[in-house]
């Protein structure tokens, strides 16, 4: 990751961290209580969740293993996370440490669970991340990966990659089903299981995240309501007087582990 666009994430999180920490489509999800189920924590477990923004996944896990370290790039969402946490009480095994989910600061097999939601998208080097997971993570280990889904349709995937940079500079590249199991696959995990869940967004409140001024909102809006038909229909785009109401895209969540000692 170049220190050019590390620095851009800092500044886009750091200004939006309030935003992260309050939504509640990050605090609760279907998304999120899979990853519980198919992770299955134990009472043993020592969990790292990487790019953690808001610390939800980490508050979620929690009362669930013996301790989970909160990563993420930014220093400021990672204060914002531990005040977070600290004010819901009675937690006291999450710690926080700033890390590059591409150069992650811990030693190998270090973690018996890893968990990374809604984030990858942001990674320049997707590949280089999962190596650095598998390295983490001790033999064995379980890991749950969450992130927007690429639409099949190149027509459709094209206006959504267009769609997202508009609203944030920092978005690199969402994947395919197919992209993603090949990927995680070649970086030396066992693919357990793929899961798709839909996530419907308020559209003021999702431009409003992402520190956009008045403009650039009216841009994003006219962009979503000249999108063609089969993107309406298949974004589920709701609009009311010209204004976009809302919009329901997909996440794909991805559970594997490392395979264990032979």
């Amino acid at each position: 990751m170049s220190r050019e666009f590390k620095n851009k994430v800092r500044e886009q999180f750091g200004r939006a961290a309030d935003g992260y920490i309050h939504d509640k489509g990050f605090a609760t999800g279907d998304d999120l209580e899979i990853m519980v189920r198919l992770l299955k924590p134990m009472p043993d477990d020592n969990m790292l969740d990487v790019a953690c923004g808001g610390g939800h996944t980490a508050l979620r896990f929690s009362p669930l293993v013996r301790s989970v370290v909160a990563s993420d790039l930014t220093m400021v969402m990672l204060k914002k996370a531990q005040e977070h946490v600290s004010e819901e009480g009675g937690v006291d095994n999450v710690t926080f440490r700033e890390a590059d989910a591409e150069d992650l600061p811990f030693p190998a097999g270090a973690f018996t669970l890893l968990t990374c939601r809604v984030a990858p998208h942001h990674f320049p080097d997707v590949p280089r991340a999962l190596s650095e997971f598998h390295r983490v993570l001790r033999r064995g280990g379980r890991m749950s990966i969450v992130d927007t889904l690429l639409p099949e349709d190149p027509e459709i995937a094209e206006w959504y990659q267009t769609m997202e940079q508009m609203r944030d500079p920092t978005h690199i590249q969402a994947y395919t089903e197919a992209t993603w199991s090949e990927m995680v696959q070649e970086a030396g995990f066992i693919l357990h299981e793929t899961a798709i869940t839909s996530k419907t967004h308020d559209f003021p409140t999702w431009a409003k995240r992402a520190g956009l001024n008045r403009d650039s909102v009216a841009q994003l809006n006219k962009f979503f309501v000249d999108a063609p038909d089969k993107v309406q229909d298949f974004f589920q785009i709701e609009t009311f007087a010209g204004e976009v109401e809302a919009y329901t895209d997909r996440k794909l969540l991805i559970y594997a582990s490392r395979p264990p000692k032979k």
